[in-house]
């Protein structure tokens, strides 16, 4: 495979990617310590909470009853960080960092495979600057870590069929193993297509012949065998458990074949099903700052692609995979978080090759200037209009991140065509810190399990607690450390004192229900994961609440 020597400037200098680099890390870090949101991070930070009190890792267990949707991994490693660092959301968040940092790593070492080491270290600093990719550091689900396993694979991948070495066998097999132990069949896809594009491009068919192809998948099913254990044991075994109405399931047969299946046509749910062009609006925020920068290098790149021996792998598996998941039955946005590191790679090569352009390095800067101004619109309205900003420290480092942004403009040391990422990355560095250290800590006052938890853990029993038949708050059982129990247990169990929790919308039928009470706390609940604008209105937002409901069961 050539390297274009055209592409051998460099676009930033050491000491920038390291300062720019140095701003992301301590903005995502921050978020760390943001409490958990309801309903993926708590709900997945509660399956791993099961593992973690009763010891049991084989089997996946959702309040009470078995979890079939997705592997083991997230969740082993989740339980694991809590006996490390105790029952905390620091410790579930925790694994998803150190895993978007092996991203980042893997991204730029196959940029620097496929194209160079600049054009490697932009690819890193696109992705790991991506709006969506710093969101899911937030709002933790199985993305960073299927999105790590993605990077390592395709890296490793790359490696083996242009530059054959035997620790790329193990490297490509390990990072297909995370992404199958995260999310099942589709880590596994996603690499394994942008290998196939690799070996037609490059016309390295006999690799699927080779004995490092079959070494690879030794290897790979060997590591993906505790969790096929685990579901034989869960599901196989138990041909009695009934799943969404099914009995008779096999478990192993599922993950590896029927789950990815059964997300694609719907069968979990049709959710936006006839919405064609989901992906593609979605696109346009998912990777801001750089959505745009991104449609132009496709652009350029069918432009182009027929007089250059640059890798298309990345283009390819970024349109075959949007086109594939547009026809598919179940459509969420952070869906597209696996496929960032493709857009980066592809932005990150054109970025470069206009850097000599003058008359596009114009029109690209102005672009890139609107977009990073619309960022910290968006900061203000969120931290100055919807959640004022009171606390000094914070407003010390807004000053800061604004100062350094404001000299980016200014300086006439950056060069415009480094001022093009300067940019946007300082914008996007402090959007994320006013997020993480302003927004998401007054806006989860607003989440009714974790705040009841939070304003009153010393005045109930948290083992005496017992959830009104489908009222369900994640967020409350993961702080109070406790497994839900729904009320009542049993008669007997009923009329001994304890604490019920519910919804406002519940209250009249359990007041109906003749129980007494004592104590009753109360907190404002909203579905924060679905802000709109009446509730980020402060003159309205106390309307758009309903509460969740503590009462003390009188005996």
């Amino acid at each position: 495979m050539q390297k274009d020597p055209a592409l051998t400037n460099v676009l930033l200098s050491r000491n920038q990617y390291i300062f720019l680099f140095s701003l992301l890390t301590m903005v995502a870090g921050a978020g760390l310590y943001v409490p958990l949101m309801d309903n993926d991070s708590a709900h997945h930070a509660n399956i791993a909470l099961h593992m973690y009190l009763t010891g049991d890792y084989v089997n996946l267990v959702d309040n009470g009853r078995d979890y079939l949707d997705k592997p083991h991994l997230h969740f082993w490693l989740s339980a694991l960080s809590y006996q490390l660092f105790g029952l905390t959301g620091f410790a579930y968040k925790f694994p998803s960092f150190l895993f978007s940092l092996l991203a980042v790593y893997a991204v730029y070492r196959a940029g620097s495979l496929f194209y160079n080491r600049d054009t490697g270290r932009l690819s890193a600093l696109l992705l790991a600057s991506s709006l969506a990719f710093l969101l899911a550091l937030n709002d933790v689900r199985m993305e960073i870590i299927l999105t790590a396993g993605i990077c390592l694979a395709g890296w490793q991948l790359g490696a083996l069929i242009l530059q054959p070495n035997g620790v790329n066998i193990a490297g490509a097999a390990l990072g297909l193993a995370i992404g199958f132990s995260t999310k099942g069949l589709i880590g596994v896809f996603v690499p394994a297509l942008a290998a196939l594009l690799l070996i037609s491009q490059y016309r390295k068919w006999r690799f699927l012949l080779s004995g490092r192809f079959f070494l690879l998948l030794i290897f790979f099913f060997f590591l993906i065998s505790p969790v096929l254990y685990c579901y034989y044991l869960q599901f196989n075994l138990h041909p009695e458990k009934m799943i969404r109405g099914r009995d008779h399931i096999n478990g192993v047969s599922f993950i590896l074949f029927g789950q990815s299946v059964e997300r694609y046509t719907g069968g979990m749910g049709d959710t936006l099903k006839n919405d064609y062009f989901f992906f593609l609006h979605s696109f346009l925020w998912v990777f801001v700052p750089w959505s745009v920068a991104a449609l132009f290098a496709i652009a350029n790149k069918f432009r182009s692609s027929l007089k250059t021996e640059k890798e298309w792998m990345s283009t390819g598996v970024f349109l075959l995979m949007i086109l594939l998941l547009s026809f598919s039955g179940f459509k969420l946005p952070h869906y597209l978080v696996m496929l960032l590191p493709f857009a980066a790679l592809f932005t990150a090569d054109w970025f470069i090759g206009q850097q000599n352009q003058r008359k596009s390095l114009t029109l690209i800067y102005r672009i890139q200037l609107f977009i990073s101004f619309l960022l910290l619109l968006v900061a203000l309205l969120l931290n100055f209009w919807a959640f004022p900003v009171s606390n000094g420290w914070i407003m010390a480092g807004l000053v800061f991140l604004l100062a350094v942004f404001l000299h980016g403009i200014r300086s006439m040391i950056i060069q415009p065509g480094q001022k093009i990422i300067f940019l946007p990355v300082t914008a996007t560095a402090l959007l994320f810190f006013l997020l993480n250290t302003n927004f998401y800590p007054r806006l989860l006052h607003y989440q009714g399990g974790s705040e009841l938890v939070f304003r009153y853990r010393e005045n109930f029993d948290r083992k005496a607690v017992y959830s009104w038949k489908e009222d369900i708050s994640a967020s409350f059982q993961f702080y109070t450390g406790t497994l839900r129990k729904q009320f009542p247990v049993n008669r007997s169990e009923a009329e001994k004192p304890g604490w019920l929790l519910y919804y406002k919308e519940s209250e009249a039928e359990v007041l109906k229900s003749g129980l007494r009470f004592g104590r009753i706390f109360r907190a404002a609940d909203y579905e924060i994961t679905r802000l709109d604008a009446a509730f980020l209105n402060p003159d309205k937002r106390e309307r758009q609440c309903t509460e969740l409901i503590l009462a003390e069961i009188l005996p």
